[in-house]
């Protein structure tokens, strides 16, 4: 199916944050019980999914905000974008200075996301009084952050993958005096059992079915 001229619109940029699935560097934290092969297939069928259900919202333009090439696995209907240098804080930030209008975020590390999560940040009135929507994770980061002004100062700085790294970036939007409107709390996955949980949470995806494969062939299972 083409998804050109088909896909529905609305004021917002969506943005993907994500990095190439190649085996040894993404999803380290898998390993073991998984292997490093076995990794990088579940970070692309958790890419996967996250990519097919953002096709499905509104948006004004969809990019994907790469850390290396884009595979068959990068869907038509996005543009690839490369991550800028520096630590997350500067490359979330050079992200959103590439837009120009309201714009959300999310990762790559959510594959259980559903359309219906995203709607309140993504309907027509999204943005009446309200400056940020906010996805919090259960580790104390966040899986989604929009902006109604993508300002990049609203996030240099911010110390990231750490457990306050949430609070801190939430506490930074309120502080810039933005009114900020929650979304419902995620399991990140980085660790085997988080990736048995979020499977559970969404048993239809294409995440789900590949953990299923693995740790049916023997892979290990928590």
């Amino acid at each position: 199916m083409s998804m050109y001229g088909t896909m529905p619109t609305g004021p917002t940029e969506l943005l993907v944050i994500a990095k190439e699935p190649v085996a040894g560097r993404v999803k380290t934290r898998l390993c073991p019980p998984f292997s490093p092969v076995e990794a990088a297939e579940l970070a692309t069928a958790a890419l996967t999914d996250t990519l097919e259900t953002l096709l499905a919202l509104p948006a004004r333009r969809r990019v994907l905000v790469l850390d290396g090439r884009p595979g068959p696995w990068a869907p038509p209907g996005f543009e690839v974008v490369p991550q800028s240098a520096g630590g997350l804080d500067e490359r979330l930030a050079a992200a959103f200075g590439g837009c120009t209008g309201p714009a959300l975020l999310v990762g790559m590390d959510t594959p259980q996301l559903t359309a219906g999560l995203l709607a309140p940040a993504l309907a027509p009135d999204a943005w009446d009084g309200c400056g940020a929507w906010f996805g919090p994770a259960e580790d104390g980061g966040f899986w989604a952050l929009g902006l109604a002004d993508p300002d990049p100062a609203l996030l240099r700085g911010v110390p990231m993958s750490l457990p306050e790294t949430g609070a801190v970036q939430r506490r930074r939007l309120v502080e810039a005096g933005l009114v900020v409107r929650d979304l419902p709390v995620l399991i990140d996955v980085d660790t085997a059992g988080d990736a048995h949980r979020v499977a559970s949470a969404a048993p239809g995806g294409r995440f789900a079915g590949v953990l299923d494969r693995l740790t049916g062939a023997g892979a290990g299972a928590r």
